[in-house]
């Protein structure tokens, strides 16, 4: 099976998730573990998985292949945001190595079910190198944008640039704000998303100069998070298809800013699985193939 997206925006047709129920557990578990994950606030588990049963029949209804990670001793509530613990490359799969201690059991995890399904893995990032999937865009098939941050480190970065080889031509690497601390989750897709091949949804108050005028290079149209909606996640936008997109209901601003330039906007109640732990559409999934690219 090849797996090369090399792309953010092509029509989703196979992809990995992770249903709240086999993340959160039970209320012990999320007892246990929210305050040292950094959630917001403990998530109801009765209704995180009434909220992620309408996130699944949104992405069921695209026609895409939908695989469901199974549940784990060794992971824990943030093991929702199955994105983070593996990056897509043409050669396939890259574990990660994850920047975040208490995630480290992750990769592990997404390994076993690759296997079992049969989803080909070409490498794993390796200590002292730090990179989560969070932190990885592709901008175009041959450039891909990489964020330096508290989750991703230089060796990280360096060890995803020798994966890659001859299959890209660019990886920016793009220093990321230290913003509310090392403690916390900042991934670049906290800042962009892409939607099309020449659009993107951008918070460019925490974005450096060169990756804006990168963009622009590129040829992408930027739209604009409003400050009122950065912290609702209304700059982590799931391109489904191009100029197709799921974002977190509460951010009516952005989406009316899409839709003004021809985006079909799709909402999802995310207060339990997103709003409370920080991670919206784009992070609730790991995309394995699109159309076209």
């Amino acid at each position: 099976m090849t797996v090369a997206p090399l792309s953010e925006v092509g029509r989703l047709t196979d992809l990995v998730v992770k249903h709240a129920a086999d993340a959160f557990v039970d209320a012990d578990r999320i007892g246990a573990e929210w305050q040292a994950l950094n959630f917001t606030a403990p998530p109801d588990l009765a209704r995180a998985c009434r909220e992620y049963d309408g996130f699944l029949q949104l992405l069921s209804d695209t026609g895409t292949t939908i695989r469901l990670l199974p549940r784990g001793e060794d992971v824990g509530l943030d093991s929702i945001y199955v994105r983070d613990a593996s990056v897509v490359t043409p050669a396939g799969l890259v574990l990660c190595n994850m920047g975040k201690a208490a995630r480290a059991g992750e990769p592990a995890a997404q390994q076993r079910a690759f296997a079992e399904w049969g989803l080909p893995v070409a490498g794993a990032i390796r200590p002292p190198g730090k990179l989560e999937g969070g932190d990885v865009v592709w901008l175009g098939p041959r450039t891909i944008a990489v964020g330096r941050g508290y989750r991703t480190n230089d060796d990280g970065i360096a060890q995803l640039r020798e994966l890659l080889g001859d299959t890209i031509d660019e990886l920016i690497v793009v220093p990321l704000p230290h913003w509310r601390g090392p403690g916390d989750v900042f991934h670049l897709m906290s800042v962009l998303s892409p939607i099309d091949r020449d659009l993107a949804v951008v918070y460019p108050r925490l974005m450096p100069v060169p990756l804006i005028e990168r963009l622009y290079q590129l040829e992408y149209e930027l739209i604009e998070v409003p400050d009122g909606e950065f912290d609702s996640m209304g700059a982590n936008v799931l391109a489904i298809a191009p100029r197709r997109a799921v974002m977190v209901a509460g951010n009516p601003r952005t989406q009316q800013r899409l839709e003004a330039v021809g985006v079909e906007v799709v909402v999802y109640e995310g207060e339990e699985i997103s709003v409370k732990g920080g991670g919206g559409p784009t992070c609730l999934t790991r995309p394995v193939r699109r159309e076209g690219s």
